[in-house]
C-alpha cells in the first residue's frame, strides 16, 4: 500500500472528526476545515490508489516480457531435425 493512500486514509479520519467536533460546538471554521481535510485525505488516497495500480501493471507486464524472451531464447535454441533418407 502506498504511503499517500496510508495518509489520506489519516486526514479523512482527522477530518471527519474536526467536522463533527465543529457541528457539536458550534464551530462553524472548525467544520469547513474538517471538510477541508476529508477532502483532501480522499484525493491523497486517490493518488496513492492510482500509483498502485500503475506499480502493479508494471509489474504485470514486466513478468509477460521475461516469459516472453525466455520462451523465444528456448524455441531458437531447439535443434532442427534433418531428415537423413534425403
Amino acid at each position: 500500500m502506498d504511503k499517500d493512500r496510508v495518509k489520506g486514509k489519516i486526514d479523512q479520519v482527522v477530518g471527519s472528526a474536526k467536522l463533527k467536533t465543529g457541528e457539536l460546538t458550534g464551530n462553524y471554521e472548525l467544520e469547513l476545515e474538517g471538510i477541508g481535510q476529508e477532502i483532501k485525505g480522499t484525493l491523497e488516497s486517490a493518488w496513492g490508489k492510482a500509483k498502485d495500480v500503475v506499480a502493479e501493471a508494471n509489474k504485470e507486464a514486466e513478468v509477460h516480457h521475461e516469459t516472453r524472451i525466455e520462451v523465444a531464447i528456448e524455441a531458437s535454441a531447439t535443434p532442427i531435425a534433418h531428415d537423413e533418407r534425403g
